[in-house]
Protein backbone atom coordinates (compact mmCIF):
# COMPACT_ATOMS: atom_id res chain seq x y z
CA UNK A 1 0.00 0.00 0.00
CA UNK A 2 1.50 3.31 -1.07
CA UNK A 3 2.24 6.02 1.45
CA UNK A 4 -0.51 8.60 1.59
CA UNK A 5 0.26 12.26 2.20
CA UNK A 6 -2.67 13.98 3.81
CA UNK A 7 -2.61 17.78 3.91
CA UNK A 8 -6.11 18.16 5.27
CA UNK A 9 -7.27 15.87 8.06
CA UNK A 10 -10.83 15.69 6.91
CA UNK A 11 -9.86 14.80 3.38
CA UNK A 12 -9.30 11.40 4.97
CA UNK A 13 -12.24 9.09 4.42
CA UNK A 14 -13.01 6.20 6.70
CA UNK A 15 -10.45 3.43 6.10
CA UNK A 16 -11.27 0.10 7.68
CA UNK A 17 -8.75 -1.95 9.65
CA UNK A 18 -8.89 -5.61 8.70
CA UNK A 19 -8.50 -6.59 12.35
CA UNK A 20 -10.40 -3.64 13.81
CA UNK A 21 -12.99 -3.71 16.54
CA UNK A 22 -16.47 -4.02 15.10
CA UNK A 23 -18.51 -0.81 15.29
CA UNK A 24 -22.20 -0.24 14.67
CA UNK A 25 -23.19 2.20 11.89
CA UNK A 26 -24.12 4.72 14.59
CA UNK A 27 -20.53 4.70 15.87
CA UNK A 28 -18.91 4.54 12.43
CA UNK A 29 -20.63 7.83 11.55
CA UNK A 30 -18.17 9.64 13.84
CA UNK A 31 -14.96 7.81 12.89
CA UNK A 32 -12.62 9.86 10.71
CA UNK A 33 -9.57 7.58 10.73
CA UNK A 34 -9.41 3.83 11.25
CA UNK A 35 -6.45 2.14 9.61
CA UNK A 36 -3.66 -0.06 10.90
CA UNK A 37 -0.67 2.28 10.42
CA UNK A 38 -0.93 6.01 11.12
CA UNK A 39 1.81 8.63 11.18
CA UNK A 40 1.38 12.25 12.25
CA UNK A 41 4.26 14.32 10.83
CA UNK A 42 5.74 17.67 11.81
CA UNK A 43 3.56 18.08 14.89
CA UNK A 44 4.15 19.70 18.28
CA UNK A 45 3.98 17.10 21.08
CA UNK A 46 3.12 17.69 24.74
CA UNK A 47 3.48 14.16 26.05
CA UNK A 48 1.74 14.39 29.45
CA UNK A 49 4.81 13.53 31.54
CA UNK A 50 5.46 17.15 32.47
CA UNK A 51 8.45 17.27 30.10
CA UNK A 52 9.11 20.26 27.88
CA UNK A 53 7.15 20.77 24.68
CA UNK A 54 8.74 19.08 21.67
CA UNK A 55 8.53 20.50 18.17
CA UNK A 56 8.77 19.07 14.64
CA UNK A 57 7.93 15.58 15.84
CA UNK A 58 6.66 12.51 14.04
CA UNK A 59 4.41 10.07 15.83
CA UNK A 60 3.69 6.59 14.49
CA UNK A 61 1.18 4.11 15.84
CA UNK A 62 0.01 0.72 14.67
CA UNK A 63 -3.52 -0.29 15.50
CA UNK A 64 -3.91 0.87 19.12
CA UNK A 65 -0.24 1.07 20.21
CA UNK A 66 2.28 3.91 19.82
CA UNK A 67 5.35 2.57 17.98
CA UNK A 68 7.63 5.58 17.43
CA UNK A 69 8.01 9.20 18.54
CA UNK A 70 10.85 11.51 17.64
CA UNK A 71 12.26 14.29 15.51
CA UNK A 72 11.01 14.20 11.95
CA UNK A 73 14.41 13.16 10.62
CA UNK A 74 14.82 10.28 13.07
CA UNK A 75 11.55 8.40 12.57
CA UNK A 76 11.12 5.78 9.86
CA UNK A 77 7.52 5.78 8.67
CA UNK A 78 6.21 2.39 7.49
CA UNK A 79 5.43 2.45 3.77
CA UNK A 80 1.80 1.46 4.31
CA UNK A 81 1.09 4.33 6.72
CA UNK A 82 -1.66 6.87 6.45
CA UNK A 83 0.20 10.16 6.94
CA UNK A 84 -1.44 13.15 8.58
CA UNK A 85 0.29 16.51 8.20
CA UNK A 86 0.59 17.99 11.69
CA UNK A 87 2.03 21.34 10.65
CA UNK A 88 0.63 24.02 12.94
CA UNK A 89 -1.01 21.38 15.12
CA UNK A 90 -0.42 19.98 18.60
CA UNK A 91 -0.80 16.47 20.00
CA UNK A 92 -1.54 15.82 23.67
CA UNK A 93 -2.63 12.61 25.45
CA UNK A 94 -6.30 11.81 25.69
CA UNK A 95 -7.74 13.37 28.84
CA UNK A 96 -8.21 11.13 31.88
CA UNK A 97 -10.83 12.91 33.98
CA UNK A 98 -12.07 11.67 37.33
CA UNK A 99 -15.13 13.60 38.46
CA UNK A 100 -17.52 13.04 35.59
CA UNK A 101 -21.19 12.13 35.58
CA UNK A 102 -23.69 10.78 33.10
CA UNK A 103 -26.24 13.11 34.67
CA UNK A 104 -26.89 16.85 34.56
CA UNK A 105 -28.73 19.42 36.66
CA UNK A 106 -32.49 19.59 36.08
CA UNK A 107 -33.92 21.69 38.92
CA UNK A 108 -37.64 22.17 39.34
CA UNK A 109 -39.06 25.16 41.26
CA UNK A 110 -37.15 25.11 44.57
CA UNK A 111 -35.99 21.49 44.19
CA UNK A 112 -32.52 20.54 43.07
CA UNK A 113 -32.70 17.53 40.80
CA UNK A 114 -30.61 15.79 38.16
CA UNK A 115 -31.44 13.78 35.07
CA UNK A 116 -29.55 10.96 33.38
CA UNK A 117 -27.83 11.95 30.11
CA UNK A 118 -27.34 8.41 28.82
CA UNK A 119 -26.72 9.30 25.18
CA UNK A 120 -25.53 12.90 24.96
CA UNK A 121 -22.84 12.93 27.63
CA UNK A 122 -20.72 9.96 26.46
CA UNK A 123 -20.48 11.57 23.00
CA UNK A 124 -19.67 14.96 24.48
CA UNK A 125 -16.93 13.58 26.70
CA UNK A 126 -15.21 11.95 23.74
CA UNK A 127 -15.74 15.06 21.59
CA UNK A 128 -13.99 17.07 24.31
CA UNK A 129 -10.93 14.84 24.28
CA UNK A 130 -11.80 12.55 27.20
CA UNK A 131 -10.60 9.05 26.32
CA UNK A 132 -10.89 7.68 29.88
CA UNK A 133 -13.22 8.86 32.64
CA UNK A 134 -14.40 7.90 36.09
CA UNK A 135 -17.93 8.73 37.11
CA UNK A 136 -17.80 10.61 40.41
CA UNK A 137 -20.95 9.01 41.79
CA UNK A 138 -23.91 7.54 39.90
CA UNK A 139 -27.65 7.98 40.18
CA UNK A 140 -28.23 5.06 37.79
CA UNK A 141 -25.17 2.86 38.28
CA UNK A 142 -26.63 -0.01 36.28
CA UNK A 143 -27.25 2.35 33.36
CA UNK A 144 -23.67 3.58 33.62
CA UNK A 145 -22.37 0.00 33.66
CA UNK A 146 -24.43 -0.81 30.57
CA UNK A 147 -23.12 2.27 28.76
CA UNK A 148 -19.55 1.25 29.63
CA UNK A 149 -20.18 -2.25 28.25
CA UNK A 150 -21.79 -1.03 25.03
CA UNK A 151 -18.99 1.49 24.40
CA UNK A 152 -16.45 -1.31 24.83
CA UNK A 153 -18.45 -3.45 22.40
CA UNK A 154 -18.55 -0.72 19.74
CA UNK A 155 -22.31 -0.17 20.07
CA UNK A 156 -22.11 3.34 21.54
CA UNK A 157 -19.73 6.27 21.16
CA UNK A 158 -17.85 7.43 24.23
CA UNK A 159 -14.71 7.15 26.35
CA UNK A 160 -13.43 4.21 28.33
CA UNK A 161 -15.24 4.34 31.66
CA UNK A 162 -14.67 3.52 35.30
CA UNK A 163 -18.04 3.47 37.05
CA UNK A 164 -18.51 4.57 40.65
CA UNK A 165 -21.32 3.06 42.70
CA UNK A 166 -24.38 4.93 43.96
CA UNK A 167 -23.78 7.78 46.38
CA UNK A 168 -23.38 6.55 49.95
CA UNK A 169 -25.30 9.18 51.89
CA UNK A 170 -27.65 9.77 54.79
CA UNK A 171 -30.71 11.93 54.42
CA UNK A 172 -29.97 15.62 54.73
CA UNK A 173 -30.09 17.25 51.32
CA UNK A 174 -33.38 16.88 49.47
CA UNK A 175 -32.09 15.47 46.18
CA UNK A 176 -34.68 12.94 45.00
CA UNK A 177 -32.31 10.88 42.85
CA UNK A 178 -30.10 9.92 45.80
CA UNK A 179 -30.62 6.82 47.89
CA UNK A 180 -30.20 7.28 51.65
CA UNK A 181 -28.85 4.78 54.13
CA UNK A 182 -30.50 4.54 57.52
CA UNK A 183 -27.54 3.02 59.32
CA UNK A 184 -23.93 1.97 59.00
CA UNK A 185 -24.90 -1.69 58.50
CA UNK A 186 -26.11 -0.84 54.99
CA UNK A 187 -22.71 0.42 53.83
CA UNK A 188 -21.07 -3.00 53.59
CA UNK A 189 -24.04 -4.37 51.64
CA UNK A 190 -23.91 -1.51 49.13
CA UNK A 191 -20.16 -1.81 48.58
CA UNK A 192 -20.16 -5.54 48.05
CA UNK A 193 -23.31 -5.65 45.93
CA UNK A 194 -22.05 -3.04 43.48
CA UNK A 195 -18.49 -4.36 43.52
CA UNK A 196 -19.93 -7.66 42.33
CA UNK A 197 -21.72 -5.75 39.57
CA UNK A 198 -18.46 -4.23 38.31
CA UNK A 199 -18.07 -0.73 39.76
CA UNK A 200 -14.49 0.27 40.51
CA UNK A 201 -14.94 2.91 43.21
CA UNK A 202 -17.38 4.35 45.72
CA UNK A 203 -18.35 7.88 46.66
CA UNK A 204 -19.43 9.05 50.10
CA UNK A 205 -21.39 12.27 50.42
CA UNK A 206 -22.27 15.18 52.68
CA UNK A 207 -24.01 13.59 55.66
CA UNK A 208 -22.17 10.35 56.34
CA UNK A 209 -20.64 9.49 59.72
CA UNK A 210 -17.11 8.45 60.60
CA UNK A 211 -18.32 4.90 61.09
CA UNK A 212 -19.96 4.91 57.65
CA UNK A 213 -16.66 5.93 56.07
CA UNK A 214 -14.61 3.42 58.07
CA UNK A 215 -16.79 0.55 56.85
CA UNK A 216 -16.82 1.85 53.28
CA UNK A 217 -13.02 2.16 53.16
CA UNK A 218 -12.47 -1.22 54.80
CA UNK A 219 -14.84 -3.09 52.49
CA UNK A 220 -13.69 -1.31 49.31
CA UNK A 221 -10.01 -1.78 50.08
CA UNK A 222 -10.53 -5.49 50.71
CA UNK A 223 -11.53 -5.72 47.06
CA UNK A 224 -8.82 -3.44 45.72
CA UNK A 225 -11.31 -0.64 45.08
CA UNK A 226 -11.12 3.03 46.02
CA UNK A 227 -13.25 5.52 47.92
CA UNK A 228 -13.72 9.17 47.12
CA UNK A 229 -15.81 11.77 48.88
CA UNK A 230 -17.62 15.07 48.60
CA UNK A 231 -17.61 15.82 52.31
CA UNK A 232 -19.27 18.14 54.78
CA UNK A 233 -20.13 16.20 57.95
CA UNK A 234 -16.57 14.90 58.05
CA UNK A 235 -13.50 17.07 57.76
CA UNK A 236 -10.76 16.37 55.25
CA UNK A 237 -8.44 15.57 58.15
CA UNK A 238 -10.84 13.00 59.61
CA UNK A 239 -11.44 11.33 56.25
CA UNK A 240 -7.76 11.28 55.33
CA UNK A 241 -6.83 9.70 58.65
CA UNK A 242 -9.51 7.03 58.14
CA UNK A 243 -7.96 6.16 54.78
CA UNK A 244 -10.14 7.74 52.10
CA UNK A 245 -8.32 7.66 48.76
CA UNK A 246 -9.62 10.86 47.20
CA UNK A 247 -11.30 14.13 48.14
CA UNK A 248 -13.45 15.96 45.61
CA UNK A 249 -13.66 19.65 44.65
CA UNK A 250 -10.26 20.90 45.76
CA UNK A 251 -10.74 22.54 49.15
CA UNK A 252 -14.24 23.83 48.37
CA UNK A 253 -15.90 20.97 50.29
CA UNK A 254 -13.64 21.24 53.33
CA UNK A 255 -15.29 21.82 56.71
CA UNK A 256 -11.94 21.74 58.54
CA UNK A 257 -11.96 25.45 59.33
CA UNK A 258 -15.27 25.63 61.21
CA UNK A 259 -14.69 26.68 64.82
CA UNK A 260 -15.98 24.09 67.31
CA UNK A 261 -17.35 21.88 64.57
CA UNK A 262 -19.78 19.20 65.78
CA UNK A 263 -18.77 15.64 64.95
CA UNK A 264 -20.65 14.04 62.03
CA UNK A 265 -22.69 17.19 61.46
CA UNK A 266 -22.91 19.04 58.15
CA UNK A 267 -23.41 22.80 58.07
CA UNK A 268 -22.64 23.76 54.45
CA UNK A 269 -23.21 27.47 54.98
CA UNK A 270 -20.82 27.67 57.89
CA UNK A 271 -18.30 25.54 56.01
CA UNK A 272 -18.37 27.97 53.08
CA UNK A 273 -18.15 30.99 55.41
CA UNK A 274 -15.18 29.50 57.21
CA UNK A 275 -13.36 28.98 53.90
CA UNK A 276 -14.02 32.58 52.92
CA UNK A 277 -12.62 33.83 56.24
CA UNK A 278 -9.56 31.59 56.29
CA UNK A 279 -6.26 33.34 55.57
CA UNK A 280 -5.01 32.26 52.16
CA UNK A 281 -1.53 31.90 53.69
CA UNK A 282 -2.73 30.62 57.06
CA UNK A 283 -1.04 27.91 59.07
CA UNK A 284 -4.21 25.78 59.28
CA UNK A 285 -4.43 25.17 55.56
CA UNK A 286 -0.71 24.46 55.33
CA UNK A 287 -0.99 21.87 58.09
CA UNK A 288 -3.95 20.28 56.32
CA UNK A 289 -2.07 20.16 53.01
CA UNK A 290 0.91 18.52 54.71
CA UNK A 291 -1.35 15.93 56.35
CA UNK A 292 -3.06 15.01 53.07
CA UNK A 293 0.29 14.61 51.36
CA UNK A 294 1.66 12.52 54.23
CA UNK A 295 -1.38 10.21 54.05
CA UNK A 296 -1.28 9.98 50.24
CA UNK A 297 -4.81 11.36 49.91
CA UNK A 298 -5.50 12.59 46.37
CA UNK A 299 -7.48 15.73 45.60
CA UNK A 300 -9.67 16.17 42.54
CA UNK A 301 -9.90 19.76 41.39
CA UNK A 302 -13.20 20.64 39.67
CA UNK A 303 -12.87 24.37 38.97
CA UNK A 304 -15.36 24.47 36.13
CA UNK A 305 -18.38 23.80 38.34
CA UNK A 306 -17.33 26.67 40.64
CA UNK A 307 -16.45 29.15 37.92
CA UNK A 308 -17.81 32.63 38.71
CA UNK A 309 -20.44 34.28 36.55
CA UNK A 310 -18.81 37.71 36.28
CA UNK A 311 -16.96 38.28 33.00
CA UNK A 312 -17.37 34.59 32.08
CA UNK A 313 -19.22 32.64 29.40
CA UNK A 314 -22.74 31.50 30.20
CA UNK A 315 -21.59 27.96 29.49
CA UNK A 316 -17.85 27.90 30.24
CA UNK A 317 -16.09 26.30 27.32
CA UNK A 318 -18.68 27.60 24.87
CA UNK A 319 -21.36 24.92 24.96
CA UNK A 320 -24.52 27.01 24.76
CA UNK A 321 -25.62 25.31 21.53
CA UNK A 322 -25.58 21.89 23.17
CA UNK A 323 -28.45 22.67 25.52
CA UNK A 324 -32.11 22.14 24.75
CA UNK A 325 -33.75 25.55 24.29
CA UNK A 326 -35.80 25.46 27.48
CA UNK A 327 -32.82 24.26 29.49
CA UNK A 328 -30.59 27.00 28.12
CA UNK A 329 -33.23 29.64 28.89
CA UNK A 330 -33.38 28.46 32.52
CA UNK A 331 -29.58 28.56 32.82
CA UNK A 332 -29.44 32.03 31.27
CA UNK A 333 -32.09 33.38 33.66
CA UNK A 334 -29.91 32.28 36.57
CA UNK A 335 -26.84 33.75 34.91
CA UNK A 336 -28.55 37.10 34.29
CA UNK A 337 -29.72 37.23 37.90
CA UNK A 338 -26.29 36.48 39.39
CA UNK A 339 -23.78 38.04 36.99
CA UNK A 340 -21.88 40.98 38.51
CA UNK A 341 -23.16 40.01 41.96
CA UNK A 342 -20.67 37.30 42.88
CA UNK A 343 -17.57 39.21 43.97
CA UNK A 344 -17.17 37.27 47.22
CA UNK A 345 -17.47 33.94 45.44
CA UNK A 346 -14.99 35.14 42.83
CA UNK A 347 -12.43 35.61 45.62
CA UNK A 348 -13.12 32.14 47.05
CA UNK A 349 -12.76 30.59 43.60
CA UNK A 350 -9.25 32.00 43.32
CA UNK A 351 -8.32 31.18 46.92
CA UNK A 352 -9.26 27.55 46.44
CA UNK A 353 -7.08 27.27 43.34
CA UNK A 354 -4.16 28.89 45.17
CA UNK A 355 -4.47 26.17 47.82
CA UNK A 356 -4.85 23.47 45.17
CA UNK A 357 -1.68 24.66 43.42
CA UNK A 358 0.17 24.78 46.75
CA UNK A 359 -0.92 21.19 47.41
CA UNK A 360 0.38 20.18 43.98
CA UNK A 361 3.64 22.12 44.25
CA UNK A 362 4.39 20.47 47.59
CA UNK A 363 3.99 17.02 46.07
CA UNK A 364 0.29 16.24 46.54
CA UNK A 365 -1.58 13.87 44.23
CA UNK A 366 -3.73 16.21 42.14
CA UNK A 367 -6.22 14.96 39.56
CA UNK A 368 -8.97 16.78 37.66
CA UNK A 369 -12.63 16.54 36.74
CA UNK A 370 -15.64 18.67 35.89
CA UNK A 371 -18.80 17.63 37.82
CA UNK A 372 -21.52 18.63 35.32
CA UNK A 373 -24.08 19.70 37.93
CA UNK A 374 -24.40 22.98 39.84
CA UNK A 375 -26.24 25.76 38.03
CA UNK A 376 -26.26 23.87 34.73
CA UNK A 377 -23.31 25.79 33.29
CA UNK A 378 -21.01 22.75 33.41
CA UNK A 379 -21.58 20.63 30.30
CA UNK A 380 -19.65 17.45 29.51
CA UNK A 381 -16.90 17.82 26.92
CA UNK A 382 -16.94 21.59 26.86
CA UNK A 383 -16.20 21.63 30.58
CA UNK A 384 -13.29 19.19 30.25
CA UNK A 385 -11.49 21.47 27.81
CA UNK A 386 -12.32 24.47 29.97
CA UNK A 387 -10.82 22.76 33.04
CA UNK A 388 -7.42 22.70 31.36
CA UNK A 389 -7.80 26.37 30.40
CA UNK A 390 -8.64 27.35 33.99
CA UNK A 391 -5.59 25.58 35.41
CA UNK A 392 -3.31 27.48 33.04
CA UNK A 393 -5.10 30.77 33.68
CA UNK A 394 -4.67 30.23 37.42
CA UNK A 395 -0.91 29.78 37.23
CA UNK A 396 -0.23 26.13 36.46
CA UNK A 397 2.43 25.69 33.76
CA UNK A 398 0.88 24.28 30.59
CA UNK A 399 2.81 20.99 30.77
CA UNK A 400 1.75 20.52 34.41
CA UNK A 401 -1.89 21.27 33.66
CA UNK A 402 -1.87 18.64 30.91
CA UNK A 403 -0.14 16.13 33.20
CA UNK A 404 -2.79 16.68 35.89
CA UNK A 405 -5.55 16.02 33.33
CA UNK A 406 -3.84 12.96 31.83
CA UNK A 407 -1.04 11.04 33.57
CA UNK A 408 -2.16 11.88 37.10
CA UNK A 409 -5.63 10.52 36.42
CA UNK A 410 -4.19 7.40 34.82
CA UNK A 411 -1.87 6.89 37.79
CA UNK A 412 -4.75 7.18 40.26
CA UNK A 413 -6.65 4.56 38.25
CA UNK A 414 -3.47 2.42 38.27
CA UNK A 415 -3.34 2.43 34.47
CA UNK A 416 -0.27 4.60 33.97
CA UNK A 417 1.53 1.74 32.20
CA UNK A 418 -0.94 1.82 29.33
CA UNK A 419 -2.55 5.30 29.16
CA UNK A 420 -2.00 8.89 30.27
CA UNK A 421 1.09 9.84 28.25
CA UNK A 422 2.33 9.73 24.69
CA UNK A 423 5.08 7.13 24.95
CA UNK A 424 6.18 4.15 22.90
CA UNK A 425 4.28 1.03 23.92
CA UNK A 426 1.28 2.87 25.32
CA UNK A 427 -2.22 3.00 23.92
CA UNK A 428 -2.78 5.45 21.09
CA UNK A 429 -5.09 7.66 23.13
CA UNK A 430 -4.34 11.20 21.98
CA UNK A 431 -5.85 14.43 20.72
CA UNK A 432 -4.86 16.27 17.55
CA UNK A 433 -5.45 19.98 18.04
CA UNK A 434 -5.41 22.68 15.39
CA UNK A 435 -3.16 25.34 16.91
CA UNK A 436 -0.51 26.13 19.47
CA UNK A 437 -1.43 25.76 23.16
CA UNK A 438 1.65 27.66 24.35
CA UNK A 439 0.59 30.90 22.69
CA UNK A 440 -3.07 30.48 23.59
CA UNK A 441 -4.38 27.63 25.75
CA UNK A 442 -7.88 28.26 24.38
CA UNK A 443 -6.75 26.60 21.18
CA UNK A 444 -7.62 23.43 23.14
CA UNK A 445 -11.12 24.06 21.78
CA UNK A 446 -9.89 23.41 18.24
CA UNK A 447 -9.83 19.64 18.53
CA UNK A 448 -9.71 17.93 15.14
CA UNK A 449 -9.43 14.23 15.91
CA UNK A 450 -9.65 12.37 19.20
CA UNK A 451 -7.88 9.02 18.96
CA UNK A 452 -9.08 6.33 21.36
CA UNK A 453 -7.30 2.99 21.10
CA UNK A 454 -5.91 4.16 17.76
CA UNK A 455 -9.31 4.95 16.22
CA UNK A 456 -9.77 8.61 15.29
CA UNK A 457 -13.11 10.28 16.06
CA UNK A 458 -14.23 13.55 14.49
CA UNK A 459 -14.60 15.94 17.43
CA UNK A 460 -16.68 18.48 15.53
CA UNK A 461 -19.17 15.87 14.30
CA UNK A 462 -19.59 14.51 17.81
CA UNK A 463 -20.35 17.96 19.21
CA UNK A 464 -22.76 18.76 16.37
CA UNK A 465 -24.63 15.47 16.79
CA UNK A 466 -26.07 16.47 20.15
CA UNK A 467 -26.83 20.12 19.42
CA UNK A 468 -29.94 21.14 21.35
CA UNK A 469 -30.27 17.77 23.09
CA UNK A 470 -28.52 18.16 26.46
CA UNK A 471 -31.17 18.21 29.15
CA UNK A 472 -33.39 15.85 27.17
CA UNK A 473 -31.39 12.60 27.10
Amino acid sequence: MKKLLITSIFAVLFILKITAQEFTPQVKAFIAVDTSFIAIKNVTVIDGTGANVKYNQTLVFQDDVIQQIGDNSNVSIPAESLIIDGTGKTVIPGLVMLHEHLFYSKPFENWFSVGQMTFTFPRLYLAGGVTTMRTGGSIQPQTDLNVKKWINEGKMTGPKMDVTGPFIEREGFDIPELGFIEGTAEVSKIVNYWADKGVTSFKVYNHITKEDLKICVTEAHKRGLKVTGHLCSLTYEEASNIGIDNLEHGFMASSDFISNKEMDMCDPFEARNSLAKEDVNGEKVDRLIDLLIKNGTAITTTPNVFEPFTDREIIPGGGEMALATEVFNDVKRTYDRVVNKDAAFFDLFHKNLIWVKRFYDKGGILIAGTDPTGAGRTVAGYANRRTLEILVEEGFPLVDAIKICTLNGATFLEREKTIGTIEVGKKADLILIDGDLESNVRNIRNMDIVFKDGVGYDSKKLFESVTGKVGLN
